[in-house]
């Protein structure tokens, strides 16, 4: 059967005590009275043994599920709940649980988990029916002819869930098949949950081996999972079982602590929550201050980050409140009258958790030293954080304005349910799974992806938001918005400023993709340094098992092996030779692409429109440049390559020659701070000028080829052309270009900003030397 257990009391690991029980031992009388003892499942299975009760009347049995179904729902409808149980119990009459106890004490004890956290009926429903498919003769068309097919769903999610094996080879598998039936429908998966817990309670006289086993599958997946579904109140049990399971001799350590704190006379919790009280009280703010222990792994994890314990490490203040506002009112007061801890204040209302957990963070110190840490959220807020995704009800029900269209509500499309509550690192899972090449492929991710603990928020343009891991970069969020077609992207903005792919992401940022306009644009290897996500990851990968011999940088030229240990040299200077040609035909196989070796791309530079192949290029002409220094040679500075009409100013330099710079050229300031005499210039008639421009571009193939078109459809001649080696997907291009009028300079810089791929074009201006 599926739901295999044992009876606690026999031999094996001592279950950690429940989280009401180890409340129970540090938390005041009320709360004591408040607290829900152990269901008795052997008194449930002589209720069980009785059979179903009369016609309409709710058995004995479910009452511990309908007290708690009704403390959140007071208005439910518990008939389905009847029915659901008398069909479970009929069905499994007879089946008995390893300890001994009739199969039927199972669901009901899962049930009754999921009625504490505050479930819908429609989940209690499928909890009571969750097992019988599998473990019976009652069939899925029977469960939709009695309750409807949104049962019938929950109900065959679950049973697919069991039927497959948790042995170490069938794990991926397992776990894709549950992410699926998850993502569809995350009430399937709190199912799941409170069905494991049930079993994990109850694991006693297993074989170790299998104790074990079933633990590190509950530590590796599930947990992470309960995490990421927000439901704490089963996330910290299975921590505690899994612990004791695991852990035997450091969990029995953490227990003697816990044991030994509980016994101490006085409080130091239970003195700060009557102060708290009392500060409140006179703030005129309602309030309820509770104890909220820590449970066993909570406090194992502090006693190794702070060694010995003192009476605050173990618990922490839960400060519960009406409004949103009020949790803001009780922080201001605390730090006023209190002493605060700075250091430990987090804002998760403002900024919710990826698993939708909001609340305050705060800590205040004693005078002895203790700290206490205090969690203020409201009481909304508390049921959110305690159940997560259980505590948000229906999520297909109706709005209350909007009536219920009959023909569509009983008949979900199998596989196409969208959750509108599901998180969205769960639609991210989704995604990625369906493309990920294999099982083992798909494990490794999976458990990359549980590792990450929070969740960002990024927001496009156009006011859409993109949900991330903490650490995503331009890359993951371009294959999280494009999909595949982020092959394409070229560069990004962040919050209005360029950026490379590899830029990590800050929660609240706001990321322009830019995608390039060339079908051929692909993914570089270096890609693969900055994803971080499984989506962006898998794509990567995918194309590059698909281009075994297309391992190319983002400029068109053949990447370098990782193994070689010398640095792509810069490119050398070339002097321009030939005619320009189409960028079509300038390789031998009419792709456009530069084909060959770095420094044989860079010196294809097509020379000044008109001149014949072949030909030797006529001698450039320089502006012509007058100085107050009469018989001196002139010369334009390359540091600044100035042309008419820049502002410019001439300095002596050796063998009495000047040279000239534009006027706000950074080594003017400097030959100012040494001394140097300025000489004055002015520009004479001549309009012929050469100048040195600067293209950052995004790399793409053929962008080398592209640019070199622009620049000699524009009538310039390149003199002499350098491209520096791609670094973060950036490529520098420097060319020394002859113009045949100055004028034409403005409108040549955008014509080399508008190729896809550039995002700006300057003049060259050098670093000045150190003086």
């Amino acid at each position: 059967m599926s739901a295999e257990a044992t009876n606690p009391a026999t031999a094996g690991p001592v279950a950690p005590p429940a989280p009401q029980a180890l409340a129970a031992s540090v938390a005041p009388a009320a709360a004591r009275r408040k607290s829900r003892a152990r269901i008795d499942l052997r008194r449930l299975g002589r209720a069980a043994l009785l059979g179903s009760a009369a016609r309409d009347k709710l058995p004995d049995a479910i009452s511990h599920v309908v007290e708690a179904h009704r403390a959140h729902h007071p208005d439910a409808d518990l008939e389905p709940l009847r029915r659901a149980y008398v069909l479970a119990e009929s069905s499994h009459r007879g089946q008995m649980r390893k300890s001994g106890e009739p199969y039927i004490t199972h669901p009901l004890a899962v049930t009754l988990i999921l009625a504490e956290l505050g479930a819908e009926t429609t989940t209690l429903t499928a909890s009571l029916l969750h097992d019988t498919v599998e473990d019976t003769e009652v069939t899925l068309d029977q469960v939709r002819e009695q309750f409807g097919e949104e049962v019938r769903y929950l109900v065959d999610g679950v049973t697919k869930l069991e039927k497959v094996d948790y042995g170490a080879a069938a794990e991926p598998e397992t776990f894709r098949k549950m992410l699926v039936a998850t993502g569809n429908d995350v009430r399937v998966m709190s199912i799941k949950l409170a069905d494991r817990l049930h079993n994990m309670r109850t694991l006693g006289v297993m074989r170790p081996e299998k104790q074990a086993r079933i633990a590190k599958v509950t530590r590796d997946v599930l947990i992470p999972l309960a995490e990421r579904l927000g439901v704490q109140a089963l996330k910290t049990e299975l921590e505690d079982l899994v612990f004791a399971i695991l852990h035997p001799e450091e969990y029995e350590h953490t227990r003697e602590l816990i044991a030994e704190n509980a016994a101490r006379p006085g409080d130091p919790l239970a003195e700060v929550a009557d102060e708290m009280r009392g500060v409140l009280r006179e703030a005129g703010i309602p309030a309820d201050v509770l104890i909220r222990p820590r449970h066993f792994v909570s406090v194992h994890r502090v006693a190794r980050k702070r060694g010995r314990l003192r009476g605050t490490d173990f618990g922490r203040l839960l400060v519960l409140v009406n409004e949103d506002a009020d949790c803001y009112g009780v922080l201001g007061e605390l730090h006023t009258c209190m002493t605060p801890v700075v250091s430990e204040f987090k804002d998760f209302i403002a900024v919710p958790k990826f698993n939708l957990y909001q609340s305050l963070h705060t800590a205040v110190a004693r005078p002895d030293g203790q700290v206490v840490e205090v969690l203020i959220r409201t009481h909304r807020m508390h049921k959110v954080a305690e159940a997560g995704v259980v505590a948000l009800g229906n999520p297909y029900a109706p709005a209350a304005d909007t009536p219920a269209d009959p023909a569509t509500q009983d008949a979900p499309a199998d596989g196409e349910r969208a959750d509108p509550t599901r998180p969205g690192w769960l639609s991210r899972l989704l995604d990625w799974q369906q493309a990920a090449p294999d099982p083992d492929t798909f494990w490794s991710t999976l458990r990359e992806d549980l590792a990450q603990d929070r969740e960002i928020t990024v927001f496009r343009p156009d006011g859409g938001a993109l949900g991330l891991p903490e650490g995503a970069t331009c890359v993951d969020a371009a294959y999280a918005q494009y999909g595949e077609d982020a092959h394409a992207c070229i560069g990004a903005r962040v919050n209005g400023r360029l950026a490379t792919l590899s830029t990590v992401l800050r929660d609240g940022d706001t990321v322009q993709l830019l995608m390039g306009q060339d079908p051929a644009s692909e993914p570089s290897r270096e890609w693969l340094e900055h994803a971080h996500t499984p989506a962006a990851r898998i794509a990567i990968q995918r194309w590059l098992a698909a281009h075994p011999g297309d391992g190319t940088d983002p400029d068109g030229i053949p990447a370098t092996p990782a193994s070689s240990a010398a640095p792509t040299p810069p490119a050398a200077v070339a002097e321009s030779v030939g005619t320009a040609r189409p960028a079509a035909a300038r390789d031998g196989d009419g792709d456009g692409d530069s084909g060959g070796d770095p420094a044989e791309a860079r010196t294809a530079a097509p020379a000044r429109p008109g001149a014949a192949t072949g030909a030797p290029a006529p001698r450039s002409r320089r502006a012509d440049v007058l100085a107050d220094r009469p018989g001196a040679a002139v010369r334009l500075a390359g540091c600044c390559t100035p042309v008419p009409p820049d502002e410019i100013t001439g300095f002596a330099v050796r063998g009495g020659a000047v040279t000239v710079h534009r006027v706000e050229c950074a080594a003017v300031a400097h030959m100012k701070s040494t001394g140097r005499a300025e000489i004055g210039v002015r520009w004479g008639n001549t309009t012929e000028c050469r100048v040195t421009l600067v293209a950052e571009s995004f790399g793409r193939p053929h962008l080398l080829a592209d640019l070199t078109e622009a620049i000699a459809l524009q009538g310039a001649e390149i003199v002499s052309a350098t491209v520096e080696p791609p670094s973060q997907q950036r490529v520098r291009h420097t060319y020394t270009l002859q113009l045949p009028d100055a004028a034409h300079l403005p409108a040549l810089m955008r014509a080399m900003r508008d190729v896809p791929g550039v995002y700006d074009v300057s003049r060259a201006q050098h670093q000045t030397p150190a003086s």
